[in-house]
């Protein structure tokens, strides 16, 4: 039986983070790095399941600004920090991104052809126990032996076979929600989200703490190639 999708990035995330990030932390600051160069303080590059082909992320550049490329070949790792900051502070979330073509054949609707050339994704703590049996049960069985998923997962994806603003359920679980924002092929996008306010939309309650929050290009499911860029990704108070 395969492995459910994300269950060793998510268990990944349940770090132990000791303090509040500071606010120099928060986010991704591509730009001032240097192509071919080290990624930024903390960014690490986790499986999705262990064993698991790899996804590739360097820094490139990209008319005159330096980025993220990420490059998937029947591949899924998440470039991925934790992220124990107040999102109550700084709820906004902004980032632009751009993919080189579709996925052949994906569908996140389906649970083997779940794929995305583009993802950005937040993981948040919360009482399991005061999820229904349902709930608790869909957790269990999307995650591995041995692995805790988090309370709830959500995800910005891009995707050209759902409208801009489509929320889909992960085909294993509730418990982890995607958010159509991105569709145009081969065309920076600047995108804008309250990560707080989408939450609670996708969830019907508060987010708890953040855990950990990252980047994420997969093609396992359909086996295909992929490739992506990805920008700054600041978080800001509501305006």
């Amino acid at each position: 039986m395969r492995r459910p999708l994300f269950a060793g990035l998510l268990s990944a995330m349940l770090w132990c983070v000791p303090m509040f990030a500071h606010a120099a932390d928060l986010g991704a600051v591509f730009s001032t790095g240097k192509p071919g160069g080290v990624l930024p303080a903390g960014w690490q590059n986790k499986p999705v399941v262990p064993g698991k082909k790899m996804t590739s992320y360097v820094l490139v550049a990209d008319q005159g600004t330096t980025v993220l490329q990420a490059d998937a070949n029947a591949a899924a790792s998440g470039l991925v920090h934790e992220g124990d900051f107040d999102l109550g502070k700084t709820p906004i979330v902004t980032w632009r991104w751009k993919v080189a073509a579709p996925i052949p054949n994906a569908d996140n609707h389906v649970s083997d052809r779940e794929d995305a050339p583009a993802r950005l994704v937040f993981f948040f703590a919360g009482q399991v126990d005061s999820l229904s049996i349902g709930d608790r049960a869909e957790m269990l069985a999307a995650g591995a032996v041995g692995e805790k998923l988090p309370y709830a997962t959500l995800m910005y994806i891009w995707t050209n076979s759902a409208p801009p603003g489509t929320v889909i359920e992960n085909p294993h679980t509730s418990r982890v929600q995607m958010i159509v924002v991105g569709s145009e092929v081969g065309k920076w996008e600047n995108l804008r989200r309250n990560v707080v306010a989408d939450f609670e939309k996708v969830f019907h309650e508060k987010p708890g703490k953040l855990t950990g929050y990252g980047i994420l290009t997969d093609t396992d499911n359909t086996g295909a190639t992929a490739r992506a860029w990805y920008g700054d990704i600041r978080f800001s108070p509501e305006k």
